[in-house]
């Protein structure tokens, strides 16, 4: 990833694209055959690039003089009837094609990661919290499959998104065509795996950037989200997920004991500088008239930034996922910690079927709920000793409402809607 974003691959874009315009003048009749050839040979010196950078100050006029030696007499036709931002922005696009080409990969590493995972836990028993708190029985493998089916989504975003950064623009100074015409764009466009912008001024336009900066950073928010789960479970309290922490690696410089979820951590961290750059993105839709320069500034930090930082996070979290410690035991622990309270929905239901309303069900049920809830007793023994209860649901029948099989009976189903089973892969959604 960084090598996209290096001044040489950028520079040698923008090589690439004043060839490509030239032979698209070429097939017009503009630039001689004898001067075409030399010119398909062209580079650029980086000595004269920077020499005359300390004296024009301009990318693009220091670029064509680096340009000049190779060509000869060529040199004329460089640049013909185009303006920097034809240029940069152009290069800038296939740079963003090829940045997203690489988050792919990651993506899908990270997709096999968490399916492999998911399959291998999908009968592994854990308690399902909303707010923090117990709720009922789920598996580990649902809370996995869970984040495929999002990482999937982003993938389709990811896809998506190749399509929108992939335009070029070679319309000249204010985008009028007035000295190249739309047919040599389309030409140029074509040789770069481009589609040219169906309208510009003199740039692209910079809400199809923000898209860019805006994806990224919702692939980060999913990872965010992942992380801070995970975080979570690592918990002392709870420790039922740890991330990798290898043989000589330190928690604490004071606390010898401590395994701390830091890439988990880093994770959450690097995704508050992708949202940051969102709306230094945003920011940059809104420039003077046909175009002003205040973006560029901004555009070399943040989208640089932006994909050297999901491209990191997506390849911390698969190792992450390849190999974290799943405590199944602390799970069962700890579902089993409430002393039966997880099924309460389940009894609830149950009285209401015999035909007891549903005020005083769950009047009944909640009484016996807080009592074990604050002392610490059995939940079922309670319920076994209510005359309420049993009148209408005798031992036999109330031992049934306590089996974690019933919560879990449809996991098979959620699993092949995925395409989880027998090692599927399946539809994104």
């Amino acid at each position: 990833m960084a090598r996209v974003w290096e001044d040489d691959a950028r520079y040698d874009k923008w090589l690439q694209i004043e060839i490509a315009v030239c032979e698209a003048w070429a097939e017009e009749g503009v630039i001689p055959r004898e001067e075409m050839e030399q010119i398909r040979s062209a580079s650029y010196d980086l000595s004269i690039f920077e020499e005359a950078m300390r004296e024009t100050k301009h990318d693009m006029t220091a670029f064509l003089r680096a340009m000049y030696p190779s060509v000869g007499s060529g040199a004329r036709y460089l640049h013909l009837g185009l303006t920097t931002s034809d240029v940069w922005d152009t290069a800038l696009s296939m740079q963003m094609v090829e940045a997203v080409g690489l988050l792919l990969g990651e993506v899908d590493r990270l997709v096999r990661a968490l399916e492999s995972r998911a399959r291998r836990h999908k009968d592994t028993v854990m308690i399902g919290r909303t707010h923090g708190v117990h709720a009922e029985p789920i598996t580990f493998g649902l809370k996995l499959a869970l984040w495929v089916d999002e990482m999937r989504r982003n993938r389709e975003r990811l896809e998506r998104l190749k399509g929108t950064v992939g335009v070029g623009k070679i319309s000249g100074a204010v985008g009028t065509y007035a000295l190249v015409s739309p047919e040599i764009e389309e030409r140029v466009c074509g040789r770069l795996g481009l589609t040219p912008a169906r309208i510009s001024s003199q740039i692209v336009q910079r809400d199809i950037h923000a898209e860019f900066a805006t994806t990224l950073a919702l692939v980060g928010a999913s990872l965010e989200k992942f992380a801070t789960e995970l975080r979570g479970l690592q918990r002392t309290e709870i420790l039922e997920v740890e991330e990798p922490f290898g043989k000589g690696q330190t928690g604490s410089s004071a606390m010898p004991h401590k395994r701390n979820p830091v890439i988990c951590e880093r994770i959450c961290g690097l995704a508050r500088v992708m949202r940051g750059n969102v709306v230094s993105a945003l920011e940059d839709v809104a420039l003077w008239n046909e175009r002003d320069i205040s973006h560029s500034s901004v555009e070399r930090i943040i989208l640089p930034d932006t994909c050297l930082a999901l491209d990191y996070c997506l390849d911390l979290f698969t190792e992450v996922i390849e190999g974290m410690t799943v405590h199944e035991g602390n799970m069962t622990r700890n579902l089993e910690s409430t002393r039966g309270l997880v099924f309460s929905q389940r009894v609830l239901t149950r009285l209401i079927e015999t035909g007891l309303d549903r005020n005083s069900a769950y009047g009944v049920v909640q009484k016996h709920s807080l009592e074990a809830w604050t002392e610490g007793k059995d939940f079922r023994d309670l319920l076994s000793g209510d005359r309420e209860v049993t009148d209408r649901l005798p031992p036999e029948e109330l031992e049934t409402l306590f089996e974690y099989g019933f919560y879990l009976r449809h996991v098979d189903e959620m699993f092949r809607r995925l395409g989880l089973n027998n090692g599927e892969t399946g539809e994104t959604r």
